[in-house]
């Protein structure tokens, strides 16, 4: 009978070679192959290897301090391609100064490239991407300077007299999967973890190239004893499996749970059980935001406010059952968890793979999704991306709102210092923030407005004090809180001047009450 290779982590970590190309599968810390990762980290700090390795991943994988910041040191990693650090600060550290090549691609479109490199293509087309910062005539991605003097990976090109992005290929030496358990013979479940993510394209991609898959579990059973429908991965396609000795600290479902059963389908709670949040300018910038929402239609949520506060303000008002949430990693349904555990839910309704969930923002497009934003000019463009020296990243920010039918852009509406009170019925502005954010020309082109606009995109940006929409001729101020003076607290904090709509409603007064505030009549 064949049997899988099992293996120490170490003995995993001794897999990868100086300059080699490795593929980590994960979100958040879901999926993270922590005791592999931690391995190769402990033999880089003791031996000087393996050095000058590429990093390819296609989502954030760490919460701020586990996942992918394990590889986080100069030397260990030359060049760095993904999507997202926002939850890794000493990968961002890296990047803003110059001590790695660092190339930041859309999330979707890295998880796809696998796909395309597993069944043999050359790299990736797709409209993904165009007039932003990933576009080569922009800045192809390139996150640092030390990067800006390299090659593109990127490429513009037209087929039938459309333009088109085409993703190089990055062919994978060595990709690192997690799973649940496997059997003797190396076939990989999934079943306990929180996400099913692109395990299986990043697996055949590898072994496109000739590439070694690594994986780490939780536990051994007989071989013979799974359901053929729960293997996610083939046993004839893993290399080496290391059974984690450590779970509890290793192969955490996610960041804040060792293991909870209502995250990964195996129960659910009351909703009850679920409680509301209490009342702040992100649960009141929420509230506004759902009122885009109407029945039957798809919303998805990003990181930040968006995940944050929405689906539990959803949850509240009692629409749940009148709506589809759905987030990037391919969940679909229930209440979202938020922040270091973005990405995972309770009580869903359905989970499918990460890729494929961007097949469906990327074709069909979602019917409204809300994201955070850091910029806004006059005509319409957002940087979400790059503020400052500080460069979070796109994530799947550029493959969802690139194609959805409205988007919501959601946030305070000045930064750093920022404090508010929400009584009487009105807005009082305790402290001003010390940032800008409605500025002359944003930094990084993270959403193009003039594309936007020309595809008759519905865009809305909503803070805690004033909601603007995206025109044919540019921003519009359409509603402002009750409480704010227009000119000194809107019009002279912005760089640019809006156009203002003749019809200027004020918010809802409602929306700052305690409990729910009847969303579901108005719906």
């Amino acid at each position: 009978m064949m049997r899988g290779n099992f293996m120490t982590a170490d003995q995993a970590a001794a897999l990868v070679k100086d300059g080699m190309t490795v593929c980590p599968i994960g979100m958040t810390l879901v999926g993270a192959s922590e005791a592999v990762l931690k391995a190769i980290e402990k033999s880089f700090l003791e031996t000087g290897h393996p050095a000058g390795i590429t990093l390819l991943h296609s989502c954030g994988q760490s919460d701020r301090k586990d996942g992918i910041q394990h590889l986080a040191h100069e030397g260990l990693v030359k060049r760095i391609v993904g999507s997202h650090w926002g939850l890794q600060p000493r990968w961002m550290e890296l990047i803003s100064r110059d001590q790695v090549e660092a190339y930041c691609l859309p999330q979707g479109q890295i998880a796809q490239l696998y796909r395309s490199m597993a069944c043999g293509l050359p790299g990736k087309m797709s409209k993904v991407g165009l007039g932003t910062f990933v576009d080569p005539r922009y800045e192809g991605g390139k996150m640092n300077s030390r990067t800006k003097a390299l090659g593109d990976i990127v490429e513009v090109m037209d087929y039938h007299g459309q333009e088109y992005l085409f993703y190089q290929e990055q062919p994978i030496d060595v990709c690192l999967i997690r799973g649940t358990e496997c059997d003797e013979m190396g076939n990989l479940t999934t079943t306990e973890e929180a996400m099913k993510l692109e395990i299986l394209p990043a697996v055949l991609a590898a072994r496109r190239y000739g590439g070694k898959v690594i994986a780490q579990v939780k536990r051994v059973v007989m071989t013979g004893t799974l359901n053929p429908k729960e293997v996610t991965v083939p046993g004839v396609f893993i290399d080496g499996i290391v059974v984690c000795e450590n779970p509890d600290v290793d192969h955490r479902q996610t960041s804040s749970w060792v293991y909870d059963p209502s995250y990964s389908g195996q129960a659910r709670v009351p909703q009850n059980a679920i409680k509301p949040l209490p009342m702040s300018v992100r649960k009141f910038i929420g509230r506004r935001a759902v009122q885009e929402v109407y029945p039957g239609c798809v919303i998805n949520l990003g990181t930040g406010i968006p995940n944050d506060v929405i689906g539990s303000i959803c949850n509240e008002e009692g629409i749940n059952d009148d709506i589809m949430i759905i987030v990037e990693s391919g969940i679909y349904g229930g209440v979202q968890a938020g922040g270091i555990d973005f990405g995972i839910g309770q009580n869903l309704y359905a989970m499918i793979g990460h890729h494929e969930q961007m097949d469906y923002y990327n074709g069909a497009g979602v019917d409204v999704t809300f994201m955070g934003f850091g910029e806004l000019d006059g005509e319409g463009n957002v940087n979400a991306t790059k503020m400052g020296v500080r460069c979070t990243g796109c994530g799947g920010f550029i493959d969802i709102t690139q194609n959805a039918k409205k988007v919501v852009f959601c946030g305070t509406f000045t930064a750093s210092g920022c404090g508010f009170d929400f009584t009487d019925g009105k807005l009082t502005i305790v402290n001003e923030g010390k940032i800008r954010k409605m500025v002359s020309e944003v930094a990084q082109y993270s959403f193009n407005g003039k594309l936007a606009r020309a595809r008759g995109q519905q865009v809305y940006i909503v803070t805690e004090r004033a909601v603007f929409k995206l025109g044919e001729q540019g921003v519009m101020l359409i509603e402002i809180a009750p409480g704010i003076d227009l000119q000194t607290q809107v019009l002279d904090l912005m760089d640019f001047k809006p156009i203002i709509s003749g019809d200027l409603k004020i918010m809802d007064g409602n929306l700052y009450n305690d409990g729910p505030v009847g969303i579901k009549r108005t719906f």
